[in-house]
């Protein structure tokens, strides 16, 4: 055998190898590396969506926090509020009802010396009925005498 034939038998075997191949291996292989490059651009915006995503998820939950802040800050000022007007309402209502006991305490008072002078009368006329009986020796009707009674009565 000649070295220039072998090479030959070589060099188209070779080619037919290639051209095999090329019909048959490679478009399986290029396929395979086409959706592997495929996926990974796939999977690299996945990833930059996902961070774009959690980007915005951070700073709604930034200004969902600085809102609920606000919204605390709010409720609590308004707690204030109304806690100091319970306050100046309580005192208020102190103060009303302080001087209504005083008035009632003065109206009480005011009844008590009335009594007690109409109680004082009602014992002076006593006395001075006996002491006119113990001047004159007679017996006074009370009856009879009682316009004098009550006029004197006023006078005391």
């Amino acid at each position: 055998m000649n070295i220039n034939a072998t090479i030959i038998g070589q060099a188209i075997a070779f080619v037919i190898f290639i051209a095999f191949c090329m019909k048959y291996v490679w478009p399986p292989i290029m396929q395979a590396l086409e959706e592997r490059k495929k996926k990974i651009a796939d999977s690299f915006e996945a990833a930059n969506q996902a961070a774009r995503e959690l980007e915005l998820a951070e700073e709604k939950a930034a200004q969902t926090l600085r809102e609920s802040k606000e919204h605390a800050a709010e409720i609590i000022e308004q707690a204030n509020k109304r806690a100091n007007q319970l306050i100046d309402e309580s005192k208020e209502q102190a103060i009303a009802d302080g001087k209504r006991l005083r008035e009632a305490a003065q109206a009480e008072i005011e009844q008590d010396v009335v009594r007690a002078k109409e109680a004082l009368r009602a014992q002076v006329s006593a006395l001075a009925f006996a002491g006119a009986e113990k001047i004159l020796g007679t017996t006074i009707d009370e009856k009879a005498h009682s316009e004098i009674v009550e006029q004197l009565a006023k006078e005391l």
